[in-house]
């Protein structure tokens, strides 16, 4: 399977993502986003830097948080933003491992509380169709 990023394609995408060359590839494709739709970026980036106005969590944090958020999110483009940013702002490898055991554990939660959704759907499902599915 090819994957075109940035206009560059991947091979595989399964395999291992180059992650600096990625962020390079990345970082030309916005620029390009923002000078087709400047609007468009200058919001994001006001957007994204409104929680450092207090800072009351720390750079760090958000960067942990970001990254937990990431994986949630299955954002390529974010893991590897908020990688860099993390370990430029302090955080261990230790420290990232746990915001991403919590990302895993709500990811997990998420799919428990949307599995009783479908048990209740299925409750709901009429009889008649039950049956013929059955038979």
């Amino acid at each position: 399977m090819r994957l075109a990023v940035g206009g560059a394609a991947m091979e595989d995408i399964n395999m291992m993502l180059n992650w600096n060359e990625y962020r390079g590839q990345l970082a030309a494709g916005v620029k390009q986003v923002g000078q087709l739709s400047p609007d468009t970026v200058r919001g994001y980036v006001e957007l994204s830097s409104a929680g450092q106005k207090k800072d009351l969590l720390g750079a760090k944090m958000r960067e942990l948080i970001a990254l937990a958020v990431a994986v949630t999110a299955r954002c390529d483009g974010c893991i590897t933003v908020h990688s860099e940013a993390a370990i430029r702002r302090g955080a261990s490898r230790e420290e990232i491992a746990e915001a991403l055991g919590v990302a895993v554990a709500v990811n997990a939660g998420a799919a428990l509380v949307y599995a009783t959704r479908v048990m209740d759907a299925v409750k709901e499902v009429p009889r008649q169709a039950n049956a013929a599915e059955s038979g």
